[in-house]
């Protein structure tokens, strides 16, 4: 009865932390494993109810208490199962027209992973028309230089602080653009490509730090990176595509805010969770690795692709774009306070930003020589 009684405290104590609104590390990381915390919930619900041993206070407030934490849980977390309303629609097979479609390969493949072999298999088999690579040094590159005769528009982001990235594309880029949104350790690449019927289509290629004791302290920087992304994409009258290793669930508050804020749509939403770290341990995964795109496109197919080495699982994902979708397809619904929210988290991310610049500068200063 005690094992029970622990599990079903822990869950509680999880999920209503959880709701704190705090940016650090040890609220926000409780964000991630709201699948295993109702697993945990679960296990001590059966077992509260029908362990054969008398029935106290106790053991009803703990019960009341846990049926509480499930059920928010459960809201989080059930969207992203077939029994929800898709938010995009499938295109059906009678409507397939490759020059509309777009085919996307995201992969963090992990900066020490030599297993180059596995993802460049991956990529000639499926032959996406965009490949984004993420924590790409230069070994990477050069590893993945065998793809160039296929692409032959690429940006090349390699850096050794397991932010890299690399954009291939088969498709014409133009108005490329590397931007250091908040901080000039992570890149993030902009950039317009054409579908092969000529329609241009916005993207953002994002991979900001997660709030953990081995990287951010706080989840402040990720959220407002996000966020600015957003905040421009809701400016413009275009067809977009968001994508990368947001570093951040897709039932998280920052990323639902995210979505009402850009208007741009989720295609889990009411098929699968989709999880994509960490690929060694199948019991502690969630949602890291992303592509969310704006109302006029539909989902051909999404799919988690196999094992290559990293702690990370690639996602490939083909959409494609047509008036009849945007015209039956609706943004999230905004609420009044979202755009204050939306701002502030802005304004918080660039003077921490403003602040690890003015930190930087002052350790960096040589007290010898000042004046």
């Amino acid at each position: 009865m005690l094992i029970f009684e622990i599990l079903a405290i822990l869950s509680i104590w999880l999920t209503f932390w959880s709701l704190i609104p705090r940016d650090e590390w040890w609220f926000r990381g409780t964000d991630f494993p709201r699948l295993q915390i109702l697993a945990l919930g679960g296990i001590a619900f059966i077992g509260l109810l029908f362990w054969p041993s008398e029935w106290n206070i106790w053991r009803y407030l703990i019960l009341i208490l846990l049926m509480a934490a499930m059920a928010y849980q459960l809201k989080m977390v059930l969207p992203y199962t077939f029994i929800w309303k898709k938010q995009v629609q499938s295109v059906k097979k009678n409507e397939l027209n490759p020059d509309l479609q777009i085919s996307l390969l995201v992969s963090n493949v992990l900066t020490p992973n030599r297993q180059y072999h596995l993802l460049i298999e991956q990529i000639q088999t499926l032959q996406p028309d965009l490949v984004l690579t993420l924590e790409t040094d230069r070994t990477w590159e050069k590893a993945l230089s065998v793809l160039e005769q296929d692409y032959p528009y690429r940006v090349p982001v390699p850096l050794d602080n397991l932010y890299g990235m690399h954009l291939y594309s088969r498709l014409k880029l133009k108005h490329v653009e590397v931007k250091f949104l908040l901080s000039d350790e992570i890149p993030s690449i902009h950039a317009t490509v054409f579908l092969r019927s000529g329609q241009p289509v916005d993207l953002y290629c994002l991979h900001p730090k997660p709030p953990s004791p081995t990287e951010a302290q706080e989840s402040t920087l990720r959220d407002a990176e996000l966020l600015i992304v957003g905040d421009a994409i809701k400016d413009i009258d275009q067809s977009c595509i968001v994508m990368g290793d947001l570093n951040d669930v897709a039932w998280s508050r920052t990323t639902r805010l995210f979505q009402r804020i850009s208007g741009l749509l989720d295609p889990r939403v009411g098929r699968k969770f989709i999880n994509t770290f960490h690929a060694d341990y199948p019991f502690l995964r969630w949602s890291l690795d992303h592509v969310f795109h704006s109302t006029d496109f539909a989902l051909v197919t999404m799919q988690r692709l196999p094992h290559m080495g990293s702690d990370h699982f690639p996602v490939y994902t083909v959409l494609q774009t047509g008036r009849k979708f945007e015209a039956q397809q609706q943004e999230l619904e905004q609420t009044e306070s979202d755009e204050q929210e939306a701002q502030d988290k802005i304004k918080q991310g660039i003077e921490k930003s403003e602040k690890n610049i003015e930190d930087e500068i002052i350790v960096g200063q040589d007290p010898l020589i000042k004046g």
